[in-house]
């Protein structure tokens, strides 16, 4: 019996809906997170190939649980210069500022096609002074929420050291200054340490389980405070008790891999599936 159902972000395992699907059924996983599949930001897919690659997904047992999307993972204007310190993923997605509403509408169209009912977001590229748009990243993400509460639907906003929400403690910050049902957090420890928090327990105590819509799990070290990623449970992430105070919490959501990590030899499906065993002995039922 696991404590927690898993899945994991479909292109951790392989680009290839087909490759990537019965992998993660084989792994023990029931949720899936879309974000890139045959090289293109879901959010660039036509209908078309949604349904494809849901078609996919069904035959797998899978269950479609958030929209990986890259909303507001572009350089805010008129703001501070970006913090060129930070390594910037943007995983098949080009998309400006002036790209965020149109992104917007047809992240809420996928998430109705697909059954998600989370879509992750993030806060802007980091600036060298993140404090100093607090108030333009607030006013973004509750317009987000805005907008979801009229499709019935959570928008997470993922701490991601890239962005100007890094930490828990921002994080926790943001959701204090947006009081709303249709605002909670992705929580991702690993971001959050390599950020240079503490992300469990200090990081994870500033924020409300009931606000957590959704985890991501990977792990890794730091070196020349940068992130060498590993496989997970074998970093510095203290994820054995993250996992266990999730549970003594009340969480009730899902906790999905973000491997990360390239893999034995390169093979980043092979690490995946190793990450995945890892993650099902993290959940698998204990006595707290």
């Amino acid at each position: 019996m696991q404590r927690f159902r898993i899945g994991a972000v479909t292109d951790e395992f392989s680009p290839d809906i087909a490759i990537a699907a019965p992998a993660m059924r084989e792994c023990g996983m029931v949720g899936a997170e879309l974000r890139v599949i045959g090289g293109r930001n879901i959010l660039d897919l036509s209908d078309a190939e949604i349904d494809d690659a849901m078609s996919v997904i069904g035959k797998n047992e899978l269950r479609v649980v958030s929209i990986a999307s890259p909303l507001l993972k572009c350089t805010l204007p008129e703001a501070p210069p970006v913090d060129t310190r930070f390594q910037q993923d943007i995983f098949a997605s080009k998309h400006t500022y002036e790209d965020q509403p149109r992104l917007a509408e047809r992240a809420f169209a996928v998430a109705k096609r697909t059954g998600a009912k989370v879509i992750r977001v993030f806060s802007f590229w980091r600036t060298v002074a993140p404090e100093a748009v607090f108030e333009r990243v607030v006013e973004a993400l509750r317009d987000m929420a805005d907008q979801a509460a009229r499709h019935d639907l959570i928008i997470g906003i993922e701490n991601e050291h890239a962005c100007n929400v890094a930490t828990a403690q921002e994080a926790a910050c943001v959701l204090a200054a947006i009081d709303h049902p249709n605002l909670k957090v992705v929580w991702d420890p690993a971001n959050a340490y390599v950020s240079g928090e503490k992300p469990f327990p200090s990081g994870y105590k500033l924020l409300e389980v009931e606000r957590i819509a959704h985890v991501h799990a990977k792990d890794c070290t730091l070196e020349d405070h940068h992130a060498v990623w590993q496989p997970l449970g074998e970093g510095d992430v203290d994820w054995e008790g993250q996992i266990d105070a999730l549970a003594e919490d009340g969480y009730n959501g899902f906790i999905h891999l973000e491997t990360h990590w390239g893999g034995p030899g390169g093979n980043k499906l092979e690490g995946s599936k190793i990450c995945a065993r890892n993650l099902r002995k993290l959940v698998a039922a204990t006595a707290l």
